[in-house]
């Protein structure tokens, strides 16, 4: 399995942050666990095919979590997709869906399949095919959601082929046979027992999708030993009093469900805005629980490396804008060459005035630049500088007003507008 993160933003995207979104890849097929506005784009973005799509789970009935659901349906229709699709959700997601197909005048030329949970439910296989399935559970967010495990089926032991041969099996159907367990019967009426052929099954693959939620013991069950647990961390452990109003997890109690389910590695993810940047979040996890990693958008996690790597291949890659960087800002620049000293400002600025004074200064042959005492120095110094923080501090002012009142350079963070100076999740 790979598991690629789409979308790792709470509530609102950023400029390099997309709504919540998760694509699992396994076996050529894809399954999308919620479906926020511009998933099919960053499905693009990172070399998935969305005629793939298997199963579309969506956890709760948050804005952000299934606005690019009609969008991705309208596009497989304009694929001429041809296969049914199996929608899964809170009661409600049938009628969602078919009201905005309907009021689009949209025509779907393949079948949707729906499978609505109750609110009451405890658990429940929302999905049963022959090699996997999905269960759900309820979380305990601020309205009605689910958190899915996807778990692989346990597969065949491995056939002992010189042992076989030695027997006598040859027939394909008798390998097939005692792969699934059956006892099978030779030609000279011997028994072949299944079990003195065939190893040990070995446990399938398995990923559980957290979503919105504050700790609960049903995290903790569908996490129970997977190999990838996605969790969402939406808050630091500084704001839990805000993480228990909402509804939401902070990095340590996402952690903490690591912990107790004894997952092999914990990816968080679904940050809020206000975390520009998100190691705050990961250093917090981490002194709980490791190895924890941050979910980082269109960056596959695999659970094979060896055999997986390469499969998915990232299409995109979005660099956060650093000025720090940018020689071609004439702001910058003249930043950089002052922030030492502002005496490089008044060389460009009053050069020619200065150098008209030291001109006549030479010319005159000024006796005063020449005093042991220094006294014309010292009355020349206090002036200079006041010119200088005078100049600096115009020039901080400035630059300051571009940067939203820090007196520092930006750092390597999300671009934020002056609008987005609001309290949020």
């Amino acid at each position: 399995m790979i598991i690629v993160p789409l979308g790792v933003a709470s509530a609102t995207p950023t400029a390099v942050r997309h709504l919540p979104s998760v694509a699992l890849w396994r076996e050529g097929d894809v399954h999308l666990f919620d479906c926020g506005e511009n998933t099919q784009m960053r499905m693009l973005q990172a070399g998935l095919k969305r005629s793939k799509i298997e199963n579309i789970f969506i956890s709760h009935f948050d804005v952000d979590h299934y606005s690019g659901l009609i969008g991705l349906l309208s596009t497989l229709q304009l694929q001429r997709r041809d296969r049914t699709l199996n929608i899964i959700g809170p009661k409600g997601i049938k009628e969602y869906v078919e009201w905005n197909i309907s009021f689009a005048k949209v025509d779907l030329n393949y079948d949707l399949n729906f499978v609505e949970v109750e609110e009451d439910f405890e658990s429940q296989r929302v999905v049963d095919e022959d090699e996997y399935y999905v269960e759900a559970r309820p979380l305990n967010h601020s309205k009605f959601c689910m958190g899915f495990r996807f778990q692989e089926k346990d597969k065949p032991g491995k056939v002992d082929a010189e042992k076989a041969e030695a027997l006598g099996i040859t027939e394909d159907a008798q390998y097939k046979a005692l792969k699934a367990g059956e006892d099978i019967e030779l030609s000279d009426g011997k028994i072949i027992k299944s079990y003195d052929i065939v190893g040990h099954p070995r446990p399938g693959d398995s990923f559980a999708y957290i979503s919105d939620t504050k700790y609960c013991p049903n995290a903790v069950k569908l996490a129970m030993n997977t190999n990838i647990l996605y969790h969402e961390a939406t808050f630091s452990e500084s704001l839990a009093d805000k993480a228990v109003e909402t509804g939401h997890s902070t990095s340590g109690d996402a952690a903490r469900v690591a912990t107790e389910a004894q997952t092999k590695l914990l990816v968080i993810g679904h940050f809020s805005a206000r975390y520009t940047n998100p190691f705050v979040l990961l250093r917090e996890a981490r002194a709980k629980f490791f190895p924890a990693w941050l979910a980082t958008e269109l960056r596959p996690i695999y659970t094979n490396p060896s055999q997986e790597k390469g499969i998915v291949q990232q299409k995109v890659y979005i660099k956060e804008i650093d000025e720090k960087s940018d020689s071609k800002s004439p702001r910058k620049k003249s930043y950089d060459k002052g922030s030492g000293s502002g005496k490089r400002f008044i060389k460009r600025r009053g050069s020619s005035d200065r150098g008209d004074d030291r001109r006549g200064s030479n010319r005159r042959g000024s006796s005063s630049r020449r005093d042991d005492s220094g006294g014309e120095r010292r009355k020349r110094r206090p002036e200079r500088q006041s010119k200088e923080r005078d100049y600096n501090r115009d020039y901080n002012k400035d630059y300051n007003n571009d940067n939203q009142g820090s007196s520092r350079p930006p750092k390597h963070i999300t671009p934020r507008t002056p609008f987005d100076n609001f309290d949020r999740f």
